[in-house]
């Protein structure tokens, strides 16, 4: 192992030189001006995998993006992982806020700027120069390894849900691997073992046919404004919950040890307060931060808009009002249900007066795992060998639907092991990922693998 770990500590510059290549591929998937880009970051990825040694290496068309499978399967009796990731990233936009452009990775201050760099291409990027240290200098890696990466992440990932369908032979596994998340903080090596699940909505409000005059029919007509801002108020109560009836019937509660580990691990509530900008910190009464961002569902209006929004006044009833929102969902919570609780109090709180349609953009299922897992407990001690330093187990407020899927369709552990910070602006201007966290991160990855390796293929299928 020591040759790896010196090969990966002497090849630090040529990985953010392969890294700037890496971004500065505009793969922006949302945008069809930048299919083609798309698509030619799917083959540069390909290539560098072919490159480091990895086989059996294919760029997959599908209906939308490329997905890239390849494999390296010649450690009989070990275990056999399975990596998946994204090189599909956020529109850039508003360029005008970056300090440097975005698609120019830039150190600056012991941080790497560019779009992509911690969402997804930095994370993806630490596992093939961790694989490669392996296959450079032994030949050969401690356990079979597969890799899925897709170019559709930030645009819902259809297309790989029906590429899992269709194959699952190819992609079983032992033990599922994501780097897309967050460290609690700087230099504290995390293991993300939850994941709170996602349902969106859209509830649009019509009352007069057009829009009308304010002062001639103001007071006789129903605003569509007013009955949304009434509607949306009522969906919590004074305490901060959520006042949909049976929003919480299925609420897995924190067991006593978690809630434990979480009052132990070094979160500042002074410090989350100074990164948000917030005047004061919120939520659901009777709960932490940390808990209320992690272990319990919410509720938020993500947007809400109707009538004259321009500048100057114009003196208008809006023929139209809309609200866009969405939930976060906690263990046991099914989104299906959920949503079905929300339509049914959306119509109740709908006054008769109005016409209201109601709309569902998306759903998608929690996640959380057992942190005495074999593989979950190896990706700790890699952590920790890496780092130097102590690891922490921690949940995610934020949602990867993908992850459950993936558990459910294969049947197997999942371990998320990310290298991000909660502030490197991955859906915004100036997106960053800390140096060392991004070199640390590649010799963690790379005693993961090993320590994989040292666990016999039996318990690690255990789920």
């Amino acid at each position: 192992m020591q040759n790896v770990v010196d090969f990966i500590q002497a090849n630090s510059d040529r990985y953010i030189g392969e890294l700037r290549e890496f971004c500065a591929i505009p793969s922006v998937s949302t945008k069809s001006e930048h299919k083609k880009d798309v698509e030619r970051c799917a083959h540069w990825l390909a290539e560098h995998m072919r490159k480091i040694g990895l086989e059996h290496v294919e760029v997959i068309p599908t209906q939308g993006h490329p997905i890239i499978y390849a494999d390296w399967l010649h450690a009989p009796g070990k275990p056999t992982t399975l990596l998946y990731g994204h090189y599909d990233v956020q529109p850039p936009e508003p360029l005008e806020l970056w300090e440097s452009p975005p698609f120019e990775l830039t150190l600056r201050d012991g941080d790497l700027y560019a779009r992509g760099v911690v969402d997804d291409k930095g994370q993806v990027f630490i596992h093939l120069k961790a694989l490669e240290a392996f296959l450079r200098n032994t030949g050969r890696l401690p356990v079979n390894t597969k890799l899925m990466i897709e170019g559709e992440e930030e645009v819902g990932s259809e297309n790989v849900y029906k590429f899992m369908e269709a194959e699952k032979k190819r992609l079983e596994a032992d033990a599922l691997v994501v780097s897309d998340t967050s460290m609690l903080g700087k230099g504290i090596p995390s293991v993300c073992y939850g994941l709170r699940g996602l349902c969106y909505f859209e509830v649009e409000v019509q009352g007069p046919a057009q829009d009308l005059h304010s002062g001639s029919f103001g007071g006789g007509v129903p605003n569509p404004i007013n009955v949304l801002c009434e509607m949306m108020a009522k969906l919590h109560d004074p305490d901060g919950r959520v006042a949909i009836p049976g929003f919480y019937n299925d609420v897995r509660a924190l067991t006593k040890k978690e809630r434990q580990q979480l009052r132990r691990l070094p979160f500042s509530e002074k410090r989350f307060q100074e990164t948000t900008g917030a005047r004061k910190l919120v939520g659901e009464k009777g709960y932490s931060t940390v808990e209320r961002i992690w272990a319990r569902p919410t509720l938020d209006i993500n947007g809400l808009f109707g009538g004259y929004t321009g500048e100057g006044a114009k003196t208008v009833i809006g023929s139209k009002a809309t609200a866009k929102f969405s939930t976060r969902l906690v263990p046991n919570q099914e989104p299906a249900k959920i949503t079905r609780l929300v339509r049914k109090h959306i119509e109740r709180l709908a006054p008769p007066s109005v016409k209201v349609t109601f709309r569902v953009h998306s759903e998608g299922k929690p996640w959380v795992a057992p942190f005495d897992h074999p593989v979950v407990q190896a990706g700790r001690r890699a952590l920790e060998k890496g780092f130097g330093k102590k690891a922490v187990f921690i949940r995610e407020g934020g949602s990867i639907p993908l992850v459950t899927t993936m558990y459910e369709e294969l049947g197997k552990p999942c371990v998320l092991l990310g290298f991000g910070l909660p502030d490197e602006n991955a859906h915004a201007p100036n997106e960053r990922m800390n140096l060392e966290n991004y070199l640390k991160g590649i010799l963690s990855i790379a005693y993961f693998y090993d320590e994989v390796g040292r666990t016999p293929a039996p318990a690690a299928r255990a789920a």
